[in-house]
């Protein structure tokens, strides 16, 4: 039995680029505005995944490279998260929900000794987990704000009924920050009849057992409902307490009067 799920050569290859091309192409005609991110975004993934995988045996050999490439990771996920939630200075502090979540969950695993504490075991279960938290942040962040913005009157309206400014934020921007657990919800929900994860496949294709792998797939499902919940009640918090929020565009100085 082969390991490998797909068959790699020069076809491999062709289908990426069309595959690449086909996403960019249908997001532009439907003027989504994305259709240079996606190219971007394809290739960045090709560049990053092609180095890794050229390191992996060397980070994953040393315990102090595994927890350095895990810190990488969380810096990687912050900084993106930061830009889709504040495009500012401030973007730094969606840090705090993906790393208290994340790491938190990856160190009980390991302390549980659910996780051997070995860097070929703790990469794949930290990166998907610290995923989780950058997107679970990342959609929660802009949820909340974006609801601040068209329910600022509500905002205001509570202040002047008499509550706290933390209060009349969350009343608003909560339920909808909560629409970020949707997607790992409906992946929870629908695992092994509409989805077959990678961990489940990748133990499969491994040499392990189906009980094993379904076992161990079920452990990071589980932990990516605890890691997003996490990041998103964090999110919401910081957006409450204004250190979240979107960079104000700078005002365009008119021309100068002459004397």
């Amino acid at each position: 039995m082969s390991s490998t799920m797909l068959v790699v050569g020069p076809k491999l290859g062709m289908a990426l680029v069309v595959l690449t091309l086909v996403a960019a192409v249908v997001v532009t005609v439907g003027e989504l505005g994305h259709g240079r991110q996606i190219m971007v975004a394809a290739v960045r993934a090709a560049i990053q995944l092609g180095a890794v995988s050229l390191l992996i045996a060397a980070i994953v050999a040393s315990l102090w490279a595994t927890a350095a490439f895990v810190a990488l990771m969380c810096a990687v996920a912050t900084a993106t998260s930061g830009r889709r939630v504040t495009g500012g200075r401030r973007g730094w502090w969606a840090g705090a929900p993906i790393v208290v979540g994340s790491i938190l969950v990856v160190v009980g695993l390991l302390l549980a000794g659910l996780v051997p504490l070995r860097g070929i075991a703790i990469i794949p279960i930290a990166g998907i987990l610290i995923g989780g938290a950058m997107t679970a942040t990342s959609l929660a962040g802009r949820r909340a704000l974006d609801e601040l913005t068209s329910r600022r009157g509500e905002v205001e309206a509570g202040l002047a009924l008499g509550l706290l400014p933390r209060d009349a934020v969350l009343l608003v921007c909560r339920p909808a920050a909560g629409q970020a657990l949707v997607p790992a919800l409906d992946q929870t929900r629908t695992v092994g009849l509409v989805t077959l994860p990678g961990a489940f496949v990748g133990m499969l294709l491994g040499g392990a057992s189906p009980l094993a792998a379904g076992v161990t797939q079920l452990v990071v499902l589980v932990g990516l409902l605890a890691v997003e919940a996490v990041a998103v009640v964090l999110t919401v918090e910081l957006v409450a307490h204004g250190l979240l929020r979107p960079t104000a565009p700078r005002q365009r100085r008119g021309p100068r009067s002459r004397s």
